[in-house]
């Protein structure tokens, strides 16, 4: 096999692998921060240590870029959930 091929295919797995734990991340994140304050305090610390265990356990047995992606994605899913809600009023007629 060529090594330019080698090299495209090697990079395009490390894209692959990168947006793939950017979306686990994001899901894991947003279960997490929405089912947050559903529970009671055994449940939310399950939660926590779960997220934080995970994150942990990426970056000892991941690459660096990989735990980077996952804390970027659930960094994604906060704010996306704990963002202000800003409704649209309809213009009243007079």
């Amino acid at each position: 096999m060529p090594l330019v091929l080698t090299d495209l295919l090697g990079l395009l797995g490390y894209l692959l692998r990168a947006i793939g734990f950017l979306a686990v991340g994001w899901a894991f994140g947003r279960l997490v921060f929405e089912h947050f304050d559903a529970g009671n305090w055994q449940i939310q610390i399950a939660y926590v240590l779960g997220l934080f265990g995970l994150l942990i356990g990426l970056t000892v047995f991941s690459s660096a870029g990989s735990a980077g992606a996952l804390a970027l994605g659930i960094a994604i899913a906060y704010f996306m959930v704990f963002r202000p809600i800003v409704k649209d009023e309809p213009p009243e007629s007079p």
